[in-house]
């Protein structure tokens, strides 16, 4: 592979932040090609967990919420943003926990797959893992925003689900899609 590709060079950077629920920056850059752009608007959310989780009889936990971005109730695997002083495995188990009611141990987890869903705008990383065996042994902590209803569907139904459009989050329906390659067994 030729490296020929180069990133951009950051020249000036300004924090445009209309709240601290959502950071944007505006910067100047200069492309490899010595092109300088102005205005290059990114905004750094913060990386993102998701843990789909596995009930010993093959059904998954999912979370119906409503979204205020897009208006709409929706159906998802469970996560959040990546916690403030935890790693994304903490993070992790502890969005689990606070959504479903699900405590799990961090040797428990097993990564799925990494997503970015739009890297020409946003400075996020989704990090997903898997949970076998899980098991409803705690209780729901919701944030102030939250109102979670708690699912559990069968694995094989989830793919149908996904195919169907009745899940169409995107990262969500990567990590269903991720986790049927690599455990096939649970999905029959």
């Amino acid at each position: 592979m030729l490296d020929t590709i180069k990133p951009w060079t950051i020249l000036e950077e300004q924090d445009v932040s209309p709240s601290p629920w959502f950071p944007v920056t505006r910067q100047k850059v200069q492309l490899p090609n010595g092109h300088v752009v102005d205005d290059y608007y990114v905004s750094q959310l913060g990386d993102v967990v998701q843990v789909l989780a596995i009930t010993q009889d093959n059904q998954i936990v999912l979370t119906r919420q409503y979204k205020h971005g897009i208006g709409e109730i929706l159906i998802e695997v469970p996560g959040g943003m990546q916690q403030k002083g935890k790693t994304l495995l903490q993070s992790a188990i502890a969005e689990l926990e606070e959504e479903c009611g699900i405590k799990a141990a961090e040797a428990d987890l097993k990564l799925i797959g990494k997503i970015a869903i739009n890297p020409t705008k946003l400075k996020q990383v989704t990090y997903g893992y898997i949970l076998l065996n899980a098991q409803f042994n705690s209780v729901q902590k919701f944030d102030v925003t939250e109102n979670i209803e708690v699912i559990t569907i069968p694995a094989a139904e989830v793919l149908q689900m996904v195919d169907k459009g009745e899940i169409w989050v995107t990262d969500s329906m990567n990590f269903i899609l991720m986790a049927a390659r690599q455990y096939p067994e649970v999905f029959k």
